[in-house]
């Protein structure tokens, strides 16, 4: 968005602080947009990119707990779209008001991060004292370390099935990840342009692990849940596991594939640590 070429418009916001920023064709402006209403903030700092403080072995020790079922045979390319392993590790919170995700490549690297924006008051308000928040639109950014968004995720309020609606960082929508299923063990079609590409599926009750297949029934990518320690999953919400992407996908599949294994917590908003 920095380069002159790129044409004026509304942008996710680089900074993370509101949904969107207005970009003149030459430089961010302080017109910005969130809930529906436009407002001014001039634009300041670059955008945050949350961190995790996690031991590299640590990491490379999670990718060593996932397997090697299907593990890819290419080289990564140093983005989450190229990558054959991301590693996500959510920042440890007994109450958790932004959803923040650290992401890493099979070297321990840190390549991205997951980011929530939006939040307004009542929301806060909402996760700190109620269990309603769960019910509520929640919007996220995948950025790259320099805090430019990559990828944008909405997830609409629901009541009962959920979806994600991701859109590249000018607001173009690329698909949707739909829940097709109320009970039993869940399952997201993975849907663009009214053609179905795929589905992310787990593979137990409790939601743990999952796979993402595509049209042709074929294993494409693979969720590992790692295991964190009693007092995490008991006490916390964060969350650590494994995305192996198995073979290079095309678009719109690569980014669906990507949305999904990274927005699965915010998809499912299973506060009873999946359990309930």
């Amino acid at each position: 968005m920095t380069q002159p070429q790129a044409p004026a418009g509304w942008y996710a916001d680089p900074a993370g602080k509101h949904e969107q920023r207005w970009f003149d064709g030459t430089q961010w402006t302080e017109h910005v947009h969130s809930h529906g209403r436009q407002g001014i903030d001039p634009p300041g700092a670059p955008g945050h990119v949350p961190t995790v403080q996690r031991d590299s072995a640590k990491v490379q020790r999670d990718v060593q707990r996932a397997g090697q079922a299907g593990t890819a045979g290419f080289q990564g390319g140093g983005s989450i779209f190229t990558e054959p392993v991301l590693v996500v590790n959510q920042k440890a919170k007994l109450i958790e008001v932004n959803n923040e995700y650290a992401i890493y490549d099979q070297n321990a690297r840190q390549i991205a991060a997951v980011r929530q924006v939006g939040q307004n008051a009542l929301k806060k308000a909402a996760r700190l004292l109620t269990s309603w928040d769960q019910y509520m639109t929640h919007k996220l950014q995948i950025v790259d370390m320099t805090g430019t968004p990559v990828l944008a995720l909405t997830r609409p309020a629901k009541v009962i099935k959920s979806r994600i609606i991701v859109e590249d960082p000018s607001g173009r929508e690329i698909g949707q990840i739909v829940q097709q299923n109320a009970f039993g063990k869940i399952r997201f079609g993975l849907e663009s342009g009214g053609h179905a590409y795929g589905i992310i599926q787990g593979e137990n009750w409790r939601a743990w692990n999952f796979a993402i297949k595509d049209h042709t029934d074929t294993e494409v990518a693979r969720v590992t849940k790692t295991w964190e320690g009693l007092a995490k999953t008991m006490f916390t919400t964060a969350d650590n596991y494994v995305v192996q992407i198995h073979r290079p996908l095309e678009e719109p599949l690569r980014s669906l594939v990507v949305a999904a294994a990274l927005s699965i917590d915010t998809a499912l908003k299973q506060d009873a640590r999946g359990f309930g």
